[in-house]
């Protein structure tokens, strides 16, 4: 996929100067130009595709190439700064054969230098963030077993009622908590009796039973019999 052109910073009007040879390793200055007769005036558009920058000079009505400055860096030997003033950049121009020269580039306000300065530097922030990224994505630790390698891992086994211990319990000891062992072998204590089953005390009347206080009528009391007629003698007996 071929990349698209962007356009970072465009500049209305720009001077160009014809400077002299660098005499001493000090760096150039705008002073020894001059600046009241620019060569040449126009408009300045630095542009980005990919990972290319190049700074256009162009005819500010026809939109005519006049020079092209590839910037692989900044600070860099592309675009200098001079060590008079901000204003002024020393730029090295190319041609389509890779032929190459040297001419001074001004602008006419301190704040167009300002931004100037702020998208070379906001685009090779952004450029080194993607090298590095790139470099991490092909630097990523391969985790797979290699052919023999094994690996070893210590488990836990933990019971059904969620506990770790591993020490078995001694027969009859106590539990842990205060709480007394269940009785061996499973053993059940037996139930309750039923209340019809239990038995009466010695001498005690039976209470609740339908037939009453009839029973007395099945042996003879001790007591002396009440003169009853003869035909009513024994009526209690079914």
């Amino acid at each position: 996929m071929e990349a698209y052109e962007s356009v970072l910073l465009v500049k209305n009007e720009v001077f160009v100067f014809k400077i002299p040879p660098k005499q001493t390793n000090r760096g150039y200055r705008a002073a020894d130009w001059n600046l009241q007769e620019p060569q040449w005036t126009g408009r300045m558009r630095l542009v980005a595709k990919g990972d290319e920058l190049i700074m256009k000079l162009e005819d500010k009505t026809s939109g005519e190439l006049f020079a092209k400055c590839p910037i692989d860096k900044y600070p860099g030997v592309a675009l200098e700064s001079v060590t008079d003033s901000s204003r002024y950049f020393v730029v090295r121009i190319q041609d389509d054969n890779g032929r190459s020269a040297y001419i001074g580039l001004g602008f006419g306000d301190r704040s167009d230098s300002f931004d100037l300065n702020v998208a070379l530097q906001d685009h090779f922030k952004w450029l080194r963030k993607e090298q590095e990224g790139e470099q991490g994505q092909q630097q990523q630790l391969d985790l797979s077993f290699k052919e023999g390698e094994t690996i070893k891992i210590n488990m836990k086994i933990t019971k059904k009622d969620g506990s770790e211990g591993s020490k078995p319990r001694r027969a009859g000891g106590a539990v842990p908590g205060g709480l007394l062992p269940p009785p061996p072998g499973g053993s059940k204590l037996p139930p309750p009796p039923s209340p019809q089953h239990v038995p009466t005390p010695f001498g005690a009347p039976p209470a609740n039973t339908e037939w009453g206080d009839f029973n007395s009528a099945s042996a003879p009391s001790q007591q002396a019999k009440p003169t009853t007629p003869a035909n009513q003698q024994n009526w209690v007996q079914f």
